[in-house]
């Protein structure tokens, strides 16, 4: 299945900092690596990882 990227809008991520949302593009190039390293998880399954 080919992508038609003609069609497609960009997406603006936001993400909280100190207190309030800001757009991620907008965020130096230090904080912007420290975003793209960040794990998520679970909240749900991590409670039950002690178990």
């Amino acid at each position: 299945m080919e992508a038609n990227t003609s069609q497609r809008t960009p997406c603006e991520i936001y993400s909280r900092v100190v207190g309030y949302l800001r757009p991620v593009k907008q965020w130096n190039e230090g904080k912007q690596s420290e975003f793209a390293d960040r794990q998520t998880f679970d909240k749900q399954v991590c409670d039950t990882c002690g178990e």
